[in-house]
Parts: structure tokens; sequence; C-alpha cells
């Protein structure tokens, strides 16, 4: 089983745990044609959750619930790291991209589903009288950072629009994401592999104008991110800059 595969069964097996955790009783149906998949991968599902301890009845002729009174356990945080996901919640407000903001505040608003009234009165007065000053107008320069995200992960072939600076259209490429940096002038930026260049090139993320993700999937790159920093060093320091995406 690939890599992708197990991380795609393991949040399914988180979801069907919460699913029982939240439903007096959920059918093999439901669970199927929720995730989109088949009685007997539910079974398979619902048998390695036994496995792994948690207690799931059969209800004959409904379905599966969990024992009476057994509930996944809260996740707490000290008043420290409430306070430093507040922090982490100002930075990201003033990053540039709009689909990053729109996914963390998503996130970080569960995140403070949990935390005690306490904590949650700390963490609202300490984001009152916190300021970042970075990008002081809040400007949103892009808004495919999230995409480029899933795509990474997932390794998926991306189809963008991308506008070069000294270009008034837009050309089209076909890349393989590799990795993603924030750059000096506060814009994010991925490297990615050109399949046209059939080389790493870095693709300024507010140049995007159009990001279609492709039904297809490439080989990791037998690379770590050391190896591409020496490597980038090496073009550099020789002098060997080929055109970059980002410079135009």
């Amino acid at each position: 089983m690939a890599y992708t595969d197990n991380i795609s069964r393991l949040s399914r097996l988180t979801a069907i745990h919460l699913k029982l955790q939240s439903n007096s009783c959920v059918s093999v149906e439901q669970l199927a044609a929720q995730f989109e998949i088949s009685k007997r991968t539910v079974y398979r599902d619902l048998a390695a959750l036994e496995r792994a301890n948690v207690p799931i009845i059969s209800i004959e002729g409904k379905g599966y619930t969990l024992m009476d009174g057994y509930k996944i356990p809260p996740v707490m945080f000290t008043e420290s790291e409430a306070n430093a996901l507040i922090f982490a919640e100002k930075l990201m407000a003033k990053t540039k991209d709009a689909s990053l903001i729109t996914e963390f505040n998503k996130a970080i608003e569960k995140v403070k589903a949990v935390l005690r009234v306490e904590e949650k009165t700390k963490a609202d007065f300490l984001s009152k009288r916190t300021v970042i000053g970075k990008n002081w107008e809040n400007e949103k320069t892009s808004n495919f950072l999230s995409v480029v995200q899933r795509a990474l992960t997932n390794f998926e072939v991306l189809k963008i629009g991308y506008l070069k600076e000294s270009d008034s259209n837009p050309i089209l490429r076909e890349i393989e994401p590799f990795a993603i940096y924030h750059s000096f002038s506060e814009d994010w930026i991925v490297v990615a592999w050109c399949r046209l260049r059939k080389e790493f090139r870095n693709f300024r993320i507010d140049r995007m104008k159009t990001v279609v993700g492709l039904a297809e999937k490439f080989e990791p790159h037998q690379i770590t991110m050391e190896e591409y920093g020496e490597m980038q060093r090496k073009k550099y320091s020789e002098g060997n800059c080929s055109d970059n995406y980002t410079n135009h």
C-alpha cells in the first residue's frame, strides 16, 4: 500500500471513529455512501478500529455504535500553547494568500472550541492586544496556496497559467510541486519540476492566474530539501543562473 493510501485510510478511520461517536447508530450503507467506499471496505475499517481497542457494538438490523460512555479523550491545551496559537493566527492573517487564511481560520476555530472558558477569555484578550507589523495594508495577492499544498502532498500534477513579469499573457505549464517557501518579499513561492524545461523552477504563486489539478500522479522526486539547496548554491556560485520564472 502506497504512503498516500495509508494516510487516506488513516484519515477515513478517524472520520468513521468520530461518526460513530456523534451518532446513536450508523449503518454500513451510510458509511459506504459517505466515504465513497464499498461495504466490504467498511467492514474492514470497522474491524481495524476494533483491533485498536475501539469498543464498537453491532445493533442487529440497524448498524453500529460505540459502547455507552466511551468518548475520544478531548485535546487539552496549556495557556502557553493557546497563546502560541493566537500569535500564529495573527501571523497568518498577514500572509498574502487568501486560501491559506481561510483554511487556517477554519482550523483555529476547531482548536478554540476545545479551550476552557478561562483559556478562551485570555486568548481573546491576547488577540486584541497583539499587533503584527508586516503587510500593514493586509494585501492579498494570491488564492492558490491551499491547492498547491494539496497537490504537493498528494503528488498531483498541476497545470498553471503563469504570468511572467515581461509578458502580458499567461504561459501554460505543467508542474510537479516539490516544496513551498516564503520569500523575504513576503511572497509565496512553489519549487516545482517544470515538465517543459525538465528542471526545477521557482513559481511565484501570486503570478499564477489559473491552477488546475490534473487527474495524474507523479512519482515523488528522490531528492531531499538539503540536496536541492546544495544544488541551488552550486548553480548560483558558478554563475550558471538560468532563467527563473520568479525573476521575470
